[in-house]
């Protein structure tokens, strides 16, 4: 069941630097994606992931089929979400990703309008492709339906290039919940986390031993990290 906007915005912050009331605040969620082998779909879930992203967009290297996915997905535990990935998806390849997968939030990667996103007619993120001059207040007023943005590094590809942006970009007052993504590891996201104060974080290469191959350690690494991060806000608001 879809969890609205504004309730995921009275639990954590609306991104940018203004933290939520402590009385609010809770854990930065895990989102780790690119996933293609059951062993690390394994992995990511011992090392505390929340949700576990697949591609499924054909050229991307850590692309697999929907029934892959599927399969995948199947590993998952209550409490974990899977997220379907798209970029410039046709309506056919949308629906059978919709289908092969039923309880999957959505993610649209590439320069899809609102109204492909609402065709879909299911819960779903907006990433955003960070670069000087995008106004991200202007772009979440379009899609006001969206459970969150998920801000990425503006590269040629659709995501998964490993390249961080500026963060100072993110104004404050975000009115959806903010998805840090963009060449973050084990090294970064705490810094990424206090900056930003967002209500979760999206790793792919920062996590791999190669492309769609992930590396169990590293996994666990960056959620150790995340977690650091947030003890180190709820010792700062205590």
């Amino acid at each position: 069941m879809r969890v609205s906007a504004s309730r995921l915005r009275a639990l954590r912050g609306t991104g940018g630097p203004e933290p939520a009331s402590p009385a609010l605040n809770t854990r930065t969620r895990i989102k780790i994606c690119g996933l293609t082998r059951e062993a690390d779909v394994d992995a990511a879930v011992e090392a505390g992931a929340d949700a576990i992203g697949f591609v499924l967009y054909p050229k991307s290297a850590r692309h697999v089929t929907p029934e892959r996915a599927a399969a995948l997905a199947r590993r998952l535990p209550p409490f974990v979400t899977p997220v379907a990935l798209l970029v410039h998806a046709t309506p056919a390849e949308r629906d059978a990703a919709l289908a092969a997968l039923p309880q999957a939030l959505l993610q649209f990667h590439g320069d899809e309008t609102p109204e492909d996103c609402r065709a879909a007619g299911r819960a779903y993120l907006r990433a955003v492709r960070m670069a000087p001059g995008v106004d991200l207040l202007d772009f979440a007023s379009r899609f006001p339906d969206a459970c969150g943005l998920l801000l990425d590094a503006h590269v040629e590809s659709y995501g998964g290039s490993g390249k961080a942006f500026d963060w100072s970009l993110i104004p404050s007052g975000v009115p959806l919940p903010v998805v840090l993504s963009g060449g973050l590891h084990a090294a970064n996201v705490i810094d990424g986390i206090l900056q930003v104060r967002p209500w979760a974080v999206d790793v792919s290469s920062g996590v791999e031993a190669a492309k769609g191959i992930k590396d169990a350690a590293a996994m666990r690494r960056f959620c150790e990290a995340v977690r650091e991060a947030d003890a180190r806000i709820a010792d700062s608001e205590a």
